[in-house]
Parts: C-alpha cells; structure tokens; sequence
C-alpha cells in the first residue's frame, strides 16, 4: 500500500514539473510577441468628431507607463502611412484616403514587444457639392410593365434589366421606339436587379439571391452566373472597362474583378456633411459614377477613388410628365452614349424615357 502511495506521489510531482515546465516554455517563445497588455492609445492633435480629406492630421501615441519606444508604424486601414522612430509627432495626409470610417492604427514596437493601438477616423469630402439642373431634348416611349432596374447603351441599342419576383427580365429594345427586340424571362423566384456590359457580356444582379447572371451579349443566352456574399443585396451595376462596380442599397459601392467576379472593395458615399444611403443603379460617365439614390429624384455624381459625391442632378419634374397610375415609382435608369453632359433617364414602370442635357446650375 506505501509502495503505491509513493509511486502516487511522484507521478503527481512529475505533472506538476512537466505543467510547470511547460509554462515556462510559453513564458519564453513569447518574448518578441505581441502583448496582450494595453500601454498605449493613438492621440490626434485638434481631435474632432470628423475631418475633411483635404487635411493633414498629425498624430502621438500616449505612453502613461513610459514604456521605451524603439519605433512606431502608422497605418490607415492596413495601408502604411509611414514610421518614426521613438514617440515623435507624425502627419498623416488623408487626400488620398476614402471616405467614411477609416481604422487608423499604431504598431509600437518596445523592449523586444509589439503592441497595437486603434482608432477611427471619420472622413468626409471636403468640396461642397456642384449642382446641376436639366434640360429635356427629347421623349422616347417605354415599356410601362418595366420595373426599370438597370440600363445601358451597346452601340445604338438600349438593353434593360427589370425586376419584380414573376415578371423579371433582360431586354434588348429599340429606344426611339420602345419596342421591345428581345426578352429573356428570369425565372420567377428571382428579383432582377442592375445589368452591365463588358467584353460582349451582359452582367445582371439579383436582389436577395446573392447571385447575379451571365449572357452573351449578341445572343442574350445565358452563359453563366456568379455568387456574391460580402456585399448585403444587389442593386446597381456598371463598368469602367476594367473593373466593374456593385451597389447593394446601401452607402457602399463595391469593386468586381471581373475575371472572377469576385468582391475586393468598396468605397462609401459621402458629401462634405452626411453619408448618401441606398445607391440604387448606376452609370459610368467619363471617369465618373453616376448613381440613382432610392427614393430621391436626383442622381449623385461619384469619385471612383474615394467615394465622394462632387454632384448632384436635380431631376425633379420628370415624374409629373409620365402617365399617372398606381404602379408609378421612382426614377431609376441612367444610359449614357457618349455624347457630353447628354443623359437618358427613366424611372420604375414610367411609359417614358428621357433624353436630357446636363446644366451646371450658377
């Protein structure tokens, strides 16, 4: 019985030095890891609650335990800024950063740790808004049964995307008639969303399916589809030739590769005061994305790059001169042929579409 009590005993001693040298194992191989203490906080000189991306902001980062600071590495959203050595000052210029809420983060680099310090920035534009009026040259009819959710030029045709679950569709039509040339159904539990064409491909999105399709823009036969997850819904699309950009109702615009299809980024829609939410279809206009806003009679004229709305058409009036009836809804529908400050615009089962000239408002 003692023999069993003593081999007991030592095998309890023998767990405990193994635990205790396994402790100590942990306790060295994290030296040089990142601490899990919190030394320090990001302190921006003349903080306030946003700031405009024409300014320089300079930051510190507070030491209250005077910690030996070897080094500091700033970030924007994983993007470095730069480094300083020691706790000196360091400016920050936010013209090139997009707007909205950006993470700015420090990474302090002290007696042989790292430790990581955060804090967010709220970015706006810093130009007030151009505003624009318009000019109706001329009146097209249109299909009053198009739920209008997406539109664009190839060549001298119109093609459409439109929506409701049952009735959704891709159109090939003729805009100065309206006839419609071609109609490809989708089936009726999906919602049509916004369409777009690159490299003799049509691209349409759905709205709550995640999933948008693929056609051969010559035929309109369907080729393929593609999953997107990131982004909340399907709402708007259009292209710069290159890449191609998604809204989803929200303040967000996404970028597509276009090869894969897959989301890389996005850029939020800002004035120089508020965020603009629910950007609907979309246009690219020389450089620019012109974006329908959900429920507004305006169009907002977009920085690919950072997101800021530099203009905004008023278009109020258009819905008064189309045909009154229950089913009327918002404006939604930019084409754009080429021709300078020259629109066509429609709204959600209008019996019209409009061709417009652009006017700087003075």
């Amino acid at each position: 019985m003692y023999a069993n009590y003593y081999n007991s005993l030592i095998n309890t001693q023998m767990k405990f030095y193994v635990a205790f040298f396994f402790f100590l194992t942990l306790l060295f191989f994290s030296c040089g890891s990142q601490s899990e203490t919190k030394n320090f906080t990001i302190v921006v000189e003349n903080a306030k609650p946003s700031f405009s991306n024409n300014q320089i902001i300079s930051v510190t980062v507070k030491n209250p335990n005077q910690k030996e600071i070897d080094s500091i590495t700033y970030f924007i959203d994983q993007n470095q800024m730069g480094k300083t050595i020691e706790n000196t000052s360091f400016s920050i210029p936010l013209e090139n950063q997009k707007l909205g809420n950006r993470r700015l983060q420090a990474t302090v680099y002290f007696n042989n740790n790292t430790e990581t310090a955060t804090k967010d920035l709220y970015v706006l534009a810093s130009e007030k808004p151009k505003l624009y009026s318009y000019k109706i040259l001329n009146e097209y009819p249109h299909d009053m049964e198009a739920y209008t959710q997406g539109l664009e030029f190839h060549d001298d045709t119109l093609y459409e995307g439109t929506g409701q679950y049952g009735n959704s569709s891709l159109r090939k039509t003729n805009y100065k008639t309206g006839e419609v040339l071609q109609n490809i159904p989708l089936e009726s539990n999906y919602f049509g969303e916004g369409i777009t064409i690159l490299d003799n491909k049509i691209y349409q999105l759905t709205w709550r399916e995640n999933v948008g399709f693929i056609y051969n823009l010559k035929t309109l036969e369907k080729t393929g589809s593609f999953i997107y997850s990131k982004s909340e819904e399907g709402w708007g699309l259009c292209n710069d030739g290159n890449t191609i950009y998604k809204s989803d109702g929200t303040e967000k615009i996404w970028t597509l590769n276009k090869e894969n299809l897959t989301e890389e980024s996005y850029i939020e829609i800002y004035t120089n005061t508020s965020r603009i939410k629910s950007v609907n279809e979309l246009e690219w206009v020389d450089g620019k994305i012109y974006a329908n806003i959900f429920q507004k009679n305006a169009i907002a004229i977009i920085n690919p790059l950072n997101g800021a709305v530099e203009g905004v058409i008023d278009l109020g009036g258009l819905q008064a001169r189309v045909t009154q009836h229950r089913f009327l809804d918002v404006l939604n529908g930019i084409a754009y042929k080429g021709e300078p400050n020259k629109l066509f615009v429609t709204g959600k089962n209008w019996d019209k579409l409009f061709e417009i000239e652009i006017i700087e408002k003075q």
